[in-house]
């Protein structure tokens, strides 16, 4: 598989664990707060990290990290990414993956045969404003309240997350979330932060009160709600 990137340590992207990160490349979305643009919309000129990079990290420090990330882009596109997990497994680390969750099809191939032992997948926004983030005219929701079902269905380890935008995180966002999420296992706030990297550049954060404040009302039907990244 294509890999861009490889972060040999890393004790925030999956949690509980010890991992390290791939990052593949291309997306099915063009997300007005995307920090990996680079990735998104050019990956053709970004430098590749081999396959065999990675898989001598994992056999170097067997025994001391514990899992693998995989995330981009958007890895469901890519077309290898079920034998790459497979090896993954061989060597005997937990597998995490970080979707927008665009391709059901490809997550629930994936769950079913046992591949994963944690999904992350972003929720962009609330239903009603998923189009103007993703800038997708004819995004169609119905997969994306798919792969919702899947996970809240299944026993695989899940969260679900928000980069919190000012420009689309409000009171109503955090209603309308919370109503369609209600039940599910762990929902989280991730704070924003613009860049150069930023798709669209101008964007800005919540302070922490304000997801402080967001969070208490998800919590009237989300168990578990956290907040990341905030000063």
């Amino acid at each position: 598989m294509i890999l861009h990137g490889l972060q040999s340590t890393t004790l925030l992207d999956y949690p509980g664990r010890l991992a390290c990160t791939v990052f593949t490349g291309n997306c099915n979305f063009r997300c007005v707060y995307c920090q990996n643009t680079p990735l998104v919309l050019r990956p053709e000129e970004e430098p590749e990290v081999p396959e065999e990079q990675l898989f001598a990290l994992l056999k170097k420090r067997r025994g001391i990290l514990q899992g693998v990330c995989i995330t981009g882009g958007e890895p469901t596109l890519q077309e290898d990414l079920e034998d790459f997990i497979r090896r993954i497994r061989e060597y005997g680390y937990a597998v995490k993956l970080d979707t927008n969750g665009y391709r059901p099809d490809t997550v629930r191939k994936l769950l079913e045969a046992g591949l994963l032992d944690y999904v992350a997948m972003d929720i962009k926004t609330d239903r009603e404003r998923y189009p103007a983030i993703t800038q997708i005219k004819d995004l169609e929701l119905s997969l994306i309240e798919e792969t919702v079902r899947l996970l809240m269905d299944g026993d695989t380890d899940y969260e679900f997350r928000t980069t919190v935008v000012a420009e689309y995180y409000d009171e109503t966002a955090a209603e309308r979330i919370g109503r369609w999420l209600s039940g599910c296992r762990r929902y989280v706030l991730q704070s924003f932060r613009d860049q150069e990297s930023v798709l669209c550049p101008g964007l800005h954060p919540r302070s922490r009160e304000e997801t402080e404040h967001y969070a208490e009302i998800l919590r009237q039907t989300i168990g578990t709600v956290e907040i990341r990244g905030t000063d």
